[in-house]
């Protein structure tokens, strides 16, 4: 029986993450993972790097620059006659970059002296892992401390049930062979509106049902009121307050029923994506005597420092609670393992940054205008547009804003809502700021390069208070 320091269950982003810092701080390490990629052998990384983060933005790059090719380079005096796209290329140049990365750990675990375990991994008493491989073979680890980091999967609609050809969760999302005519969406959520672009770029004809009456309820509400109108003019159709309940297979189309403000209505898709969330991995992964206990939506219960209060047993990134982002996920990994060193670990979970990669693309971090008022903060906003941004101009990305939210007392950063080109860069700055508990008139003094888009987030935090050099205050 093989004897660790630490063994992780799941090496996606939460896990690989902490099995490497734990290496890095002379723990003997161990990692367990049963993702297989198309070849069938052992592809580290999760769903984040296999099926998710990583092949998402590759799918979203190359559909962009087709639709740029064929839609926005006129403007620049560029033209191209007959242009095309090869989907399958598109899809190959995704699954290279997706081996890239996953075979990048492998070689990072090589590096950093983590041993890597092929199979299901399972909690037994005791700080046991019991190892199952693909081949039904049984192993077991010991270790003075295990992390559990097994993620989280796609939610299946009982009526909608995932049928890899027709009905897909995300990841059927980015392997089709050919662009779908018709595509149906069910989620307004990342998943449905990043991977409904692509779609939608490349020629499919979108349609997007989401049961929440409100568009992006967790934004502030004048990006999501931006982010809808811009989706609009690309040509997604979102439908709100629209609940599915029935997706039917006839032939080679999907019939879909649904209840919609105005009754009940019908669709007919090629292909129907269903992202309606996800919910935590947890399934076979604790014995009955673990002690480890999970909440009535199966995640891993913990404290802040992500300890499941059984000694020397812990749980990260999606299998427990907080937002379903691989960046926090990644950071709780940190946090664990320098714990377990005993260091000082910490995550400030009020500042986790959120990114949206659509076209133009989200991104906040901090409190909306309605928590503000719903947490009776005082508060003033500062606001500006891209359209006034000489970089963005020229970019021909003019669409969007940034917006600050600071204490209206103190000038505290309370949140900061962007959407735009670029934003997901753009909010690290924003981020920076808040962790240093930086003022809107810190951004404010701070030096800009001209010209570049950043210079929104500067004029922003000026407009705050009523000083914006470039709009009327």
């Amino acid at each position: 029986m093989e004897q660790y320091d630490v063994v992780v269950i799941g090496a996606g982003p939460a896990g690989y993450v902490a099995a490497i810092r734990a290496a890095q701080l002379g723990l003997k390490t161990a990692c367990v993972d049963m993702f297989a990629g198309k070849d069938g052998k052992a592809a580290l990384g999760g769903t984040c790097l296999n099926v998710g983060c990583i092949p998402s933005k590759a799918l979203l790059d190359s559909s962009r620059q087709f639709h740029n090719l064929t839609h926005a380079f006129a403007v620049h005096g560029i033209s191209a006659k007959d242009a095309a796209i090869d989907v399958g290329t598109m899809v190959g140049r995704k699954d290279k970059i997706v081996k890239q990365f996953t075979g990048g750990i492998a070689m990072l675990f090589k590096q950093n002296k983590v041993t890597p375990y092929f199979g299901k991994g399972r909690l037994l008493p005791g700080r046991q892992v019991e190892v199952t491989g693909a081949d039904g073979a049984r192993q077991v680890l010991t270790a003075t401390n295990v992390i559990l980091a097994t993620g989280s999967v796609p939610i299946e609609l009982p009526f909608a049930k995932f049928d890899g050809k027709y009905i897909v969760d995300n990841a059927g999302a980015l392997d089709f062979a050919a662009t779908p005519k018709r595509l149906g969406v069910i989620g307004a959520g990342v998943i449905g509106l990043e991977l409904g672009s692509v779609w939608k770029r490349l020629g499919s004809d979108v349609t997007i049902i989401e049961a929440l009456p409100e568009f992006l309820a967790a934004a502030d509400a004048d990006v999501a009121k931006t982010a809808a109108r811009e989706f609009a003019k690309q040509g997604l159709k979102i439908e709100l307050g629209a609940k599915l309940s029935k997706a039917e297979v006839k032939g080679a189309e999907v019939h879909l029923t649904y209840s919609a403000k105005d009754g009940e209505k019908s669709l007919v898709v090629d292909k129907l994506l269903v992202a309606v969330g996800r919910r935590a991995y947890t399934e076979g992964v604790l014995a009955g005597d673990t002690g480890v206990q999970t909440d009535e939506r199966g995640r891993v219960v913990v404290d802040d420092h992500c300890w499941t209060g059984v000694e020397g047993v812990w749980a990260i990134g999606d299998c427990v609670r907080g937002p379903m982002l691989a960046h926090k996920g990644s950071e709780e990994g940190v946090m664990v393992a320098e714990l377990i060193a005993g260091k000082a670990g910490h995550i400030n979970f009020d500042t986790i940054p959120w990114v949206i990669y659509t076209e133009p693309e989200v991104a906040w971090v901090g409190k909306t205008e309605a928590q503000c008022k719903a947490d009776n903060i005082p508060f003033k906003t500062g606001s500006f547009p891209f359209a006034a941004i000489g970089r963005a101009v020229a970019m021909n990305e003019p669409a969007g804003f940034v917006k600050v939210i600071a204490h209206a007392e103190t000038d505290r950063i309370l949140g900061v809502h962007l959407v735009g080109a670029n934003v997901s860069e753009l909010v690290a700055e924003c981020v920076v700021a808040m962790e240093f508990k930086g003022a809107a008139e810190d951004l404010a003094r701070i030096v800009h390069a001209h010209p570049t888009l950043s210079e929104a987030v500067h004029e922003a935090a000026l407009a705050v208070d009523k000083r914006a050099i470039h709009k009327a205050n």
